[in-house]
């Protein structure tokens, strides 16, 4: 199945804050707040921090260690044998890949995983967002233009 792929990160090069999965089929998505230990850029603490919790009702977020987040993620993904992650940013997928990389060698995800980058000419998904720069609306505005597109 393709989960669609969005992070918030701090500023150009910067650290991980969210990152959401939002899958093609159904209502089971993922959304995490990581830990942040670096000060951050003031871009991102205007627009970006003060919608990190602007999600449904009943979900609960707090910050997470790098780790557990990472763990979350492979369970996540876990059943799915034919696991693909679509992303409109490059930075996303690095970000995502960096976030399963736990250890010298060690991986948090098992099993084989595939990647498509999507450039879509016109389209913004923090534009097209109910939430701008919150991960999870950011991701379920890019598999809705994806699903209309396709």
């Amino acid at each position: 199945m393709r989960y669609y792929l969005d992070t918030e990160f701090n500023g150009f090069g910067g650290a991980l804050i969210s990152l959401a999965l939002v899958p093609e089929y159904g209502d089971h998505e993922y959304y995490a707040v990581l830990e942040m230990h670096d000060e951050l850029d003031p871009w991102v603490a205007r627009h970006v921090m003060p919608y990190l919790d602007a999600v449904p009702p009943g979900m609960v977020i707090e910050a997470l260690p790098r780790e557990t987040v990472a763990r979350e993620v492979a369970f996540y993904l876990g059943g799915d044998s034919d696991r693909v992650i679509v992303a409109d940013w490059p930075e996303d997928i690095a970000l995502f890949c960096s976030l399963m990389v736990t250890g010298p060698a060690e991986l948090a995800l098992s099993g084989g995983l595939g990647f498509e980058y999507i450039s879509s000419p016109g389209f913004s998904t923090a534009e097209n967002s109910r939430v701008p720069h919150n991960a999870l609306h950011d991701a379920r505005a890019l598999r809705e233009f994806m699903l209309q597109w396709s």
